[in-house]
């Protein structure tokens, strides 16, 4: 799929991906060719083919970056009315899930632009402790370039989702 063509619908379902599961799954496989699955909150897609996500809590992640870059990032929406219609349809009136593949840059620090943008998106729970430990002072980040999206098929059901 061109990335360019389909980056708004990506982008869409990776929203909805956030607001019913909170998190988006990053694959990585280590040196020894061990695969590693770990969620992270905090991406956030740019312009085509381009995101970030903040690297605080991660550790698993940055030892396999030494020796493999390459990452797959599955989004799913959760949704459960998303799910329930689309199984009383027959069909997905959206995708319900998209992997995208990339490679992972080197950690630096977040621009202040990058920090606002996270902030808004977990504004409505800017009042509670664990916003407080967890996400009030995010620093460092990872870009991601990616080049390739597959969409998840999920037989008769996603036939029409994808318009590429």
């Amino acid at each position: 799929m061109d990335i360019i063509k389909n980056w708004k619908a990506v982008k869409t379902l990776f929203r909805a991906s956030f607001k019913t599961s909170f998190h988006y799954s990053i694959a990585t496989v280590s040196a020894s060719g061990e695969p590693h699955v770990t969620p992270i909150g905090s991406l956030i897609l740019g312009q085509p083919g381009k995101g970030f996500y903040f690297e605080e809590f991660t550790s698993t992640l940055p030892n396999h970056y030494a020796s493999n870059k390459q990452i797959c990032v599955l989004a799913v929406n959760s949704g459960r009315w998303f799910w329930l219609k689309a199984l009383i349809k027959g069909k997905f009136s959206a995708p319900p899930a998209v992997r995208l593949y990339g490679t992972a840059g080197q950690r630096r620090e977040a621009t202040t632009t990058e920090i606002a943008i996270w902030q808004k998106r977990v504004k409505s729970v800017s009042f509670s402790k664990g916003h407080a430990l967890m996400w009030a002072n995010m620093k460092m980040v990872r870009d991601i370039e990616f080049h390739k999206i597959i969409p998840v098929h999920i037989g008769e059901m996603t036939r029409e989702t994808w318009n590429a």
